[in-house]
């Protein structure tokens, strides 16, 4: 079986302050920005994984959703517990620098875990976790 990852999703709140922390911060190219207003789909990656892809979405946006469950997703976006994605880089130390520059709020600072990794997070403006692993 020939099967690989093209597309997540993460859910926004305010697409243009997302559209800037991956954009502008994170370097991820655009690729795709449909709708308007809250309503806009953008799709990013990194340019030179062109079949790699970020879709940043209307959290409730799909019709199936019930009221109930549109106000738990308000509800774990708040928290920082509905969305979330583990980036890679080969320089840690440069990229945590940038987007705490960013004014991006800090959740871990480079740090060597224990299962044999070292990483940081964030949170997007949305409040998703962004944890970034250091490719060794």
């Amino acid at each position: 079986m020939d099967i690989s990852i093209h597309t997540t999703s993460l859910p926004h709140l305010d697409p243009d302050a997302s559209l800037v922390f991956y954009r502008d911060v994170l370097g991820f190219e655009v690729r795709g920005d449909v709708g308007q207003g809250t309503m806009r789909w953008i799709t990013l990656g990194p340019a030179d994984q062109p079949g790699v892809s970020i879709l940043l979405t209307p959290p409730a946006a799909d019709p199936g959703i019930t009221e109930a469950e549109r106000r738990t997703i308000a509800e774990m976006m708040a928290k920082g517990t509905f969305g979330w994605i583990l980036l890679a880089t080969r320089d840690l130390d440069a990229t945590f620098a940038k987007v705490r520059e960013a004014d991006a709020e800090v959740v871990q600072e480079p740090t060597e875990q224990p299962y044999g990794v070292r990483d940081c997070a964030f949170r997007d403006p949305a409040g998703n976790l962004i944890r970034i692993q250091e490719v060794r």
